[in-house]
C-alpha cells in the first residue's frame, strides 16, 4: 500500500446444491462452497444487504467475523463496525440467537440448525469526514463506496469468514442493474438476467477467503479501457463523478509505464490479467480523503482527487500504480509466515517492511530512470527528497523492530518511513550488490533469486531471512542489514553516493507548491483551526513572486475552503499541481482578503543537488552507469 502524501494499495468448479455438511475443521470437500450474495438493487439507507449461506454445521457454536485488519494496510480498520442488523436464521426461517463478541465478531448458538446469516453494510467513504464509525476509518483504497452510480466493492468490507472455514471455497453472487459496468479480476462463473431485463446477477468463484479479500470489484457508471502489455491484459476502470478524467486519457501513460515495468522485471512471473481501479474523489464532505492505493495479486485500487490536472494525475498514477504493481515481487512472491498465514483479527507482523514496502517503492522509482521514463537528475531529486523526509523521522529506530510492532506506539507513527528510508535501504543494497559483482547483480536480481527459492506458496522464516540473504550475497550486504536495518545506526548516504561518483552541491532546484525541496511551507494552527504559510514560503519562488508572506492564512483553494478537515485532500491536490494550471487561492492577511488568481509557473528553491563529481574515477562512473542503466 502506498499513500501519496502524509499531512502533520482457476479452473471452474461445480458448486454443490442443497444442504452440505461443514465440520469445525479446515478440511472441506472440494464440491462445497459458502454461498454469499450482495444485492446492489436493494440498497436501504445507503446500506447493501448481504446474505451468507454456509451450508450445514456439525458444531453447536460457530464464530463469524469481518476483518479487523486487512493485508497491506498495517492499521486497524474494524470492518465489522460498518455492519448493521446482523441476524441468523434456521432452516424453518426462524431467527436464532447471536452474540456480538466485539466490533467484528459474532457467535451463533445452535449452529447445527443455522441456514443463513443476513446483515446490512454501510460504506466507509461516507464516514471519513467524521473520522469513521467510533474511531479511525479505513484507508480509502481499502474502503467501500455505496452510491447510485458507483460501488467500490472491497469485498473484505462486505463478506466475512467463519473461524474454522477460512480455507473454504466461496461462491459470490452480485446482483446489480443490468446497465452497470462491472470489473474484477476474480473468476466469473456465470450470470443470469431477470425476466424484465433490468437486473443481472453475476456469479464469481473464490478458492478460499483470501481470494475474497484479494479481488476488489468496481460496479456502476465506469469508464473502462483495456490494453495488452506482453502477455498481460490490463483493464483500467475509472470513476470520475464529474467526468473530469477518462480511462482513455490515462491509457497511454499506463501502457508506457507497465511496458517499462515488464521490461524491467524481465522473467519474473506475472498474471494474465491486471486490473487498475481508479476512484476520483470530488472533494465533498462525504468524499474519500485518503489518497493512494492498495495492492492485490492481480489488481490495485487507487483513490485520487478529481481536481488533479491531467499531467499531475498521470504523474501520480505512474508513481502509485508502479509501486502497487511491483508488489507482485514482494510480498506477493516473497514473504514470511506472518503474511502467508495472515490473521485478519489478531495479526502478527513481519520484521521486514523494509523489503515489502521499501524495496517495492525503490523499484517504483528506479525502473523509471532505468527504462528512460525519468532523467537521472529527476531520480536523484526523488531519492534526496526521501532522505530529507526520513531525516525528520526517528532515524535511530530499528527498522525490523518498528515493522514487527507497526500497530503499536511508538512505532505506528514511523510507518510512513517505510516509503522513505525503506526505499533508501533498497537503493543502498542495490549499489552494494552492483559494486560487489562488477555490475552483474542487483537488488532486483536478489529479489528474483528469493522469488525462485520461495514463491507465492512458500513463506520464508522471518527470523532467519537476513542470514539467508547474507549467504546468498556478500558479507557487506549482511553487515549493512545488521547495522542499519536490524540495528539503530543511521545510514551515511554520502558514502554510497561516493561509490557511484556523486556528490551534493548547493544549487537552484525545482520544487513543488507545498514544499521547499522536501520542507513543508505550511504552519497549521490547531487552536484557530487554520492553516497559514510558514516563513519557509519566502524560499519558494512561485509564492514569493506572487507576494505571499509568512503568516498569510489560506482560506480557500479553487473555491474549496481549506481547514483541518479538508487539509489532506486540498494540500494533497496541490502536491499534484503542474505548471500551466490556472489557480484561484484566497488568503487572509491582517483581516484583509488577498486573491491570487494566476497560472502556475515552475517553482524553485535553493537546496542540495546530487551531481557527478568532476574528478570521479572510471570505476565510479562505470558503477553509476551499471546502477542507473544496467
Amino acid at each position: 500500500m502506498k499513500k501519496v502524501l502524509a499531512i502533520i494499495g482457476l479452473s471452474t468448479l461445480l458448486v454443490a446444491c442443497g444442504t452440505t455438511t461443514k465440520t469445525g475443521s479446515n478440511d472441506l470437500a472440494t464440491s462445497t462452497a459458502i454461498e454469499t450474495a450482495l444485492d446492489l438493487t436493494k440498497v436501504v439507507n445507503d446500506k447493501v444487504p448481504v446474505t451468507i449461506n454456509p451450508g450445514r454445521f456439525t458444531a453447536e457454536t460457530v464464530t463469524y467475523r469481518l476483518p479487523r485488519v486487512v493485508q497491506g494496510t498495517y492499521s486497524v480498520s474494524d470492518f465489522g463496525k460498518y455492519v448493521d442488523d446482523f441476524k441468523a436464521f434456521d432452516y424453518k426461517g426462524n431467527e436464532i440467537a447471536t452474540t456480538k463478541l466485539d466490533d467484528n465478531s459474532w457467535t451463533i448458538a445452535n449452529a447445527t440448525n443455522l441456514d443463513k446469516i443476513t446483515y446490512y453494510v454501510n460504506d466507509t467513504f461516507d464516514t471519513e469526514s467524521s473520522g469513521g464509525i467510533g474511531g479511525e476509518n479505513p484507508f480509502s483504497p481499502a474502503g467501500t463506496n455505496i452510491e447510485p452510480t458507483n460501488y467500490v466493492l472491497n469485498l473484505h468490507g462486505f463478506v466475512g469468514y467463519f473461524d474454522s472455514l477460512k480455507n473454504a471455497q466461496y461462491k459470490l453472487d452480485v446482483t446489480a442493474p443490468t446497465s452497470f459496468k462491472r470489473s474484477s479480476a476474480i473468476q466469473e462463473v456465470g450470470s443470469e438476467t431477470s425476466k424484465d431485463g433490468n437486473t443481472t446477477t453475476t456469479s464469481y468463484f473464490a478458492p478460499r477467503y483470501f481470494d475474497i479479500t484479494d479481488n476488489p470489484m468496481f460496479y456502476g457508471d465506469l469508464d473502462v479501457e483495456e490494453f495488452q502489455v506482453g502477455d498481460i491484459k490490463v483493464v483500467l476502470s475509472v470513476y470520475s463523478p464529474n467526468k473530469v478524467h477518462t480511462a482513455a486519457s490515462l491509457k497511454e501513460t499506463m501502457f508506457k509505464m507497465m511496458q517499462a515495468q515488464k521490461a524491467y522485471l524481465g522473467d519474473v512471473n506475472a498474471t494474465p490479467r491486471y486490473d487498475i481501479f481508479l476512484y476520483l474523489s470530488e472533494g465533498k464532505e462525504d468524499s474519500p480523503k485518503g489518497f493512494g492505493a492498495l495492492e492485490h495479486h492481480t489488481s490495485t485500487v487507487v483513490v485520487m482527487p478529481e481536481s488533479s490536472p491531467a499531467d499531475g494525475l498521470a504523474k501520480s498514477m505512474t508513481d502509485v500504480v508502479a509501486h502497487e504493481f511491483f508488489h507482485i515481487v514482494t510480498p506477493l512472491s516473497v514473504h514470511s509466515d506472518d503474511v502467508h498465514y495472515f490473521d485478519y483479527d489478531q495479526p502478527t507482523f513481519s520484521k521486514h517492511l523494509w523489503m515489502y514496502e521499501g524495496v517495492t517503492e525503490y523499484f517504483a522509482q528506479h525502473f523509471q530512470v532505468y527504462e528512460g521514463l525519468m532523467s537521472e537528475d529527476e531520480f536523484y531529486a526523488t531519492m534526496l527528497s526521501k532522505i530529507k523526509t526520513a531525516a525528520n523521522m526517528n532515524d535511530t529506530m530499528s527498522f525490523t523492530e518498528m515493522s514487527e510492532n507497526v500497530l503499536e506506539e511508538p512505532y505506528a507513527p514511523q510507518y510512513y518511513n517505510v516509503y522513505m528510508k525503506g526505499a533508501l535501504i533498497g537503493m543502498c543494497i542495490d549499489i552494494l550488490m552492483r559494486e560487489e559483482s562488477n555490475g552483474n547483480r542487483s537488488m532486483l536480481s536478489l529479489m528474483k533469486e528469493l522469488s525462485a527459492k520461495y514463491g507465492k506458496n512458500k513463506p520464508f522464516n522471518d527470523d532467519t531471512i537476513i542470514e539467508e540473504i547474507t549467504a546468498m550475497t556478500y558479507p557487506s550486504v549482511g553487515e549493512f542489514l545488521t547495522t542499519h536495518v536490524e540495528g539503530t545506526t543511521p545510514i551515511d548516504y554520502n558514502a554510497f553516493f561516493a561509490k557511484v561518483g556523486l556528490e551534493l552541491q548547493e544549487s537552484k532546484v525545482k520544487t513543488n507548491y507545498i514544499q521547499n525541496d522536501g520542507e513543508f511551507i505550511f504552519a497549521p494552527n490547531r487552536e484557530t483551526q487554520t492553516i497559514a504559510f510558514s516563513p519557509a514560503v519566502a524560499n519558494n519562488s512561485f509564492w514569493n513572486d506572487n507576494g505571499v508572506k509568512a503568516g498569510d492564512i489560506v482560506k480557500s483553494v479553487d473555491g474549496v475552503e481549506l481547514n483541518m478537515q479538508t487539509a489532506q485532500q486540498i494540500i494533497g491536490g496541490m502536491y499534484a499541481w503542474q505548471p500551466g494550471k490556472e489557480i484561484n487561492v484566497v488568503l487572509e492577511r491582517d483581516g484583509k482578503e488577498i486573491v491570487i488568481k494566476t497560472t502556475l509557473t515552475q517553482s524553485f528553491t535553493t537546496g542540495k543537488k546530487l551531481q557527478p563529481k568532476a574528478d570521479a574515477t572510471a570505476a565510479q562512473n562505470a558503477l553509476r552507469n551499471a546502477w542507473l542503466k544496467g
